[in-house]
């Protein structure tokens, strides 16, 4: 056993190492060791970035454009005829992707030094977006699910953000607590009350999808953190049975919640989508349809823009194309975790770990609902489907994704 002395100057030195690297300080990182007492220098790149910066940036990339072209095909056709463009859906969505590049390059390019001691509050400005679908004249409700609000023709979902704020925090307080995370007090109950405000809020907006993944991305950083595994086993059972109490509350969620179990026997309602989706994939065989020759999208399968893009891929793009795409996200939270692995110091490895898991969760929770393994929860499929604060927040991250990889030892 360290003495305490020793002990707690080691655990100084960690924090410390943590935090300096060798570049000159800056105005901002100087006024941040003034006010937290604690030297703090910008980590820089020293060499050429490491293979998995060039493979998660060529996935992104592939994956925005690949993406764009599909909420193209798969919402212009139902326009044509109407009073709308053609052009809208896919308009915004080049819009929120122009935006986006500008989110990525700056999680790039910033250091994480710089805005780490503010994570506590972009946290509390996130969560208290979440109040703006219930305003009235601002919030919309879509399929039940009043989570967005409403400016103009522009319309936000703060829950997309709410997970990238609340994933920071929760690296920000494991890595400030990691020598005490063992204790219940210290380590498991800080982190239930983030998940329980982030899933909470999400609740409120029947925002049932959103809920779940924030809920399993904080789990999978407090995993990645050391949090002890029977911990996190008991908050994963507290939070899987208050679902599931959630869940049985409403006939109408329960029963869309296990339509998925009998699919065709469902399929005149709670499992139309579902079913019209396989009708879809069916279509695409082995090398497609081709771009735009989904019939799919005329009218049969709803929502084909949003969380069921997938089938529209699969149908047109067929399983050469599917596979492709689910191979791109297992690239991604591959090299992810070997980001997060070879992170310079342990913040930037929980915010590695932590998107890895993201991507890796809502991806698997949309291909589920679509393919009929899971229950169709809304969600959309990152980079792909029509929403733009999905677009944005997923760039956004992917760059933060890239700035720990570019630093990667």
């Amino acid at each position: 056993m360290l003495p305490e002395n020793l002990s707690q100057r080691r655990q100084a030195a960690r924090e410390r190492l943590d935090l300096i690297e060798s570049a000159p300080p800056t105005r901002l990182t100087a006024w941040i060791a003034r006010r937290t007492g604690v030297p703090v220098q910008v980590a820089r790149p020293t060499g050429p970035p490491p293979v998995a910066f060039y493979v998660i940036a060529t996935v992104v990339v592939v994956f925005v454009m690949l993406g764009l072209v599909m909420v193209l095909s798969s919402s212009a056709a139902n326009a044509v005829g109407s009073d709308g463009s053609p052009y809208r859906i896919f308009g915004r969505q080049v819009m929120w992707a122009f935006i986006g590049v500008g989110g990525l390059i700056a999680g790039a390019q910033i250091p994480f030094e710089r805005w780490r001691p503010f994570v506590t509050p972009i946290a509390a400005v996130a969560a208290g977006l979440m109040i703006l679908p219930f305003i009235g004249g601002i919030g919309a409700t879509i399929n039940d699910t009043r989570a967005w609000a409403r400016f103009g023709d522009i319309s936000f979902q703060p829950s997309e953000v709410l997970k990238l704020a609340l994933l920071a925090m929760t690296a920000d307080f494991l890595t400030r607590s990691a020598p005490k995370l063992s204790d219940k007090k210290e380590g498991l109950l800080p982190l239930f009350a983030l998940s329980g405000i982030g899933t909470g809020l999400c609740l409120a907006q029947g925002d049932f999808g959103s809920a779940v993944v924030l809920g399993s991305i904080l789990v999978a950083v407090g995993f990645i953190g050391g949090i002890p595994v029977h911990h996190l086993a008991g908050l994963f059972g507290v939070g899987a049975v208050g679902l599931g109490v959630l869940a049985i509350s409403s006939p109408r969620r329960m029963n869309r919640l296990t339509s998925f179990l009998d699919i065709r026997g469902n399929r005149e309602y709670a499992s139309y989508q579902t079913y019209q989706g396989f009708l879809s994939m069916a279509n695409g065989g082995v090398t497609g349809s081709g771009i735009g020759g989904s019939n799919g999208k005329l009218g049969y399968l709803p929502l084909p823009h949003s969380d069921f893009i997938f089938a529209v891929i699969a149908d047109e793009l067929g399983f050469i194309g599917s596979v492709a795409v689910v191979g791109g996200f297992a690239l991604l939270v591959w090299f992810g975790i070997q980001t997060a692995l070879a992170a310079p110091n342990r913040f930037s490895m929980l915010m590695a770990g932590g998107i890895a898991a993201w991507f890796g969760v809502q991806a698997v929770v949309n291909l589920g609902g679509v393919s009929g393994l899971l229950p169709v929860t809304g969600l959309t499929l990152p980079f792909f489907s029509a929403g733009g604060t999905s677009l944005f927040v997923m760039m956004t991250a992917s760059g933060l994704l890239l700035n720990v990889a570019r630093r990667a030892r």
